[in-house]
């Protein structure tokens, strides 16, 4: 039914529904003939002076001032939006720096338990890291039991234990403990004579300083 009253509309047909010939547009519509005509001069001259013809496509708008109350309203809100948004920023930031704080943290606490640790069996190993050293100088150290010394050392120094001091070396009291004192014409400052115990250090860290003969210039 729609389809049909709109094909029949404006046509000059008569409609089924009503019985008699519906016009939307009489300036259009001849209603004698019922076809389309052109508007007269004096329709478009009274389509002018009522603000715009049939065709204007802007003559239906209403336009209106805008509300300063409203758009004020509106800017204040977005202000504030924005200083929360802002400041849920700065906040996140913060915890972010925090976490990565923690982290930092964590991992070199974490590091230096375990140096300390290493540090701890070694010191705990010493004694039999002399024993090892002792019997090799004595040449003492063979089959078997090498073998095994062997594996020992190579096994600490996977983890940086590292044995030091020579004879020779310039005394230093930071890595060197003094067991005997002598002087000498031989030396000008006070000079290592001999290793009596090896030191082991890791990295920087000492566990054991030497022990040595230490000899002094002559006065």
């Amino acid at each position: 039914m729609t389809s049909d009253n709109a094909r029949h509309a404006g046509s000059g047909e008569p409609d089924p529904a009503e019985g008699a010939p519906r016009f939307t547009d009489k300036r259009r519509i001849d209603p004698d003939t019922g076809l389309l005509r052109e508007p007269t001069p004096a329709e478009e001259a009274e389509a002018a002076a009522a603000g715009g013809g049939a065709d204007d496509p802007v003559a239906h708008l209403d336009f209106e001032t805008p509300d300063t109350g409203a758009l004020a309203a509106a800017e204040a809100l977005a202000a504030e939006r924005l200083d929360e948004l802002q400041r849920r920023n700065a906040a996140y930031y913060n915890l972010e720096q925090q976490y990565s704080g923690y982290v930092k943290r964590s991992k070199s606490e974490a590091l230096v338990a375990r140096e300390q640790g290493v540090a701890e069996v070694a010191e705990a190993l010493i004694g039999v890291l002399d024993d090892i050293a002792l019997a090799r100088q004595h040449g003492d150290l063979q089959g078997p039991f090498l073998s095994i010394a062997e594996k020992l050392e190579s096994t600490l120094a996977r983890f940086k234990i590292e044995r030091f001091g020579a004879e020779g070396e310039v005394f230093d009291p930071t890595v060197h403990e003094a067991l005997m004192h002598s002087h000498s014409a031989d030396v000008t400052e006070p000079t290592v004579g001999t290793v009596l115990q090896p030191g082991y250090r890791i990295g920087e860290r000492v566990l054991r300083p030497v022990r040595v003969a230490v000899i002094d210039p002559d006065a």
